[in-house]
């Protein structure tokens, strides 16, 4: 993780007494990479995951549009299975993207929303900025439940999308 990402990943702070929490992170790598890893399913097994989970691409379906379904299934090392699924709200490429997220069988309706801003960054433009929402599930750093797999799942795609873009972009 870059130094500039390391800062913002460690300065979001949920909103205070409310079920949500914004996590803001600086990729390096541009924005239509970072889109690419939320919406193609080929992408997804390499990062949607917290640390020591995987998630199997025969696992992963989505389709991208407003109304669209997705599922996926992170798996841990002895073979617990974590179905995760939603409805996309709001589809805008390659800048934003709204989905309920919970467990496929769940009604939308009383599932949590997140909510995925990405803006260029840099100079060059060549990094993305990331602002990541989840409305309906509190969380802070540190409590080994949501925010942290999600913080964890965003390092790997941190990784990923370095990887994908050749390293360093600065």
């Amino acid at each position: 993780m870059s130094e500039q990402t390391e800062h913002l990943a460690n300065a979001a702070q949920p909103d205070q007494g409310e079920k949500q929490f914004t996590i803001t992170r600086v990729f390096d790598a541009p924005r239509e990479l970072v889109w690419r890893a939320w919406t193609d399913p080929d992408e997804a097994p390499y990062w949607m995951h917290p640390h020591g989970l995987t998630t199997p691409r025969e696992q992963v379906d989505f389709d991208v549009r407003p109304g669209g379904r997705y599922r996926y299934t992170m798996v841990t090392a002895d073979g617990a299975t974590y179905p995760t699924g939603g409805t996309y709200r709001e589809v805008v490429e390659p800048a934003r993207l709204v989905f309920t997220w919970g467990s496929p069988d769940d009604a939308d309706e009383i599932m949590p929303v997140i909510t995925i801003d990405l803006a260029e960054h840099g100079e060059d433009g060549r990094q993305t900025r990331m602002t990541f929402h989840l409305d309906g599930i509190a969380g802070v750093p540190g409590d080994d439940d949501v925010y942290d797999g999600w913080s964890e799942a965003l390092d790997e795609l941190d990784v990923h999308a370095r990887d994908r873009s050749g390293g360093s972009a600065a």
